[in-house]
């Protein structure tokens, strides 16, 4: 079954990373796209850039719609645990996938050096929206109640995924289209 995807997001990179570095990273998206290069990945929508490498500041910029297939998301897992480590910090890639009924499905892909930065940027990120949610019913008071609990949730899994990491060398991603967390090595 064929759908479209949009991705969006922008992705700091560590000072020196070449253009090279990030096309061996993402190999096996440009490999699932049959391109060499990221400028052969063609955004079915004519006024968003695609896969943009910004050498003058280290980024690379991606709003690209693409028809894809069911193991576009094997792909996507591959690339985005290469580039994970080329990353100065960790950020969210927005996937949203438009069905063939009409509708839309809008997620993020967590990515960075490791797995502490990975849950840092979650943690943030999910503190941000549960703040925008609960201040338009609840008092500063109440809703730094909720934020302190979610950190605390947080600080726990971490001590969690520290201890699994003592055995194993990986760290965690969530990725569009499976269920559950993927260990990527």
């Amino acid at each position: 079954m064929r759908l479209e995807v949009h991705l969006h997001g922008y992705l700091e990179l560590c000072e020196g990373v070449s253009k090279r570095q990030v096309e061996t990273a993402l190999r096996p998206l440009l490999e699932y796209l049959d391109v060499e290069n990221l400028e052969e990945i063609e955004s079915l929508e004519e006024d968003q850039p695609g896969f943009q490498y910004n050498k003058r500041e280290f980024g690379l910029e991606i709003c690209c719609t693409l028809e894809v297939g069911g193991s576009f998301f094997a792909a996507m897992e591959g690339a985005m645990n290469g580039v994970g480590i080329l990353l100065e910090e960790a950020t969210a890639l927005e996937v949203i996938l438009y069905h063939a009924d009409g509708r839309d499905e809008s997620q993020l892909i967590f990515i960075g050096p490791s797995a502490a930065a990975i849950q840092d940027v979650q943690r943030r990120r999910m503190a941000e929206d549960l703040s925008g949610l609960l201040r338009r019913h609840f008092n500063e008071s109440a809703t730094n109640e909720v934020l302190k609990l979610v950190n605390d949730l947080f600080r726990r899994e971490v001590s969690v995924q520290a201890a699994m990491e003592e055995t194993e060398d990986a760290y965690t991603v969530q990725v569009p289209g499976h269920s559950g967390r993927h260990r990527l090595h």
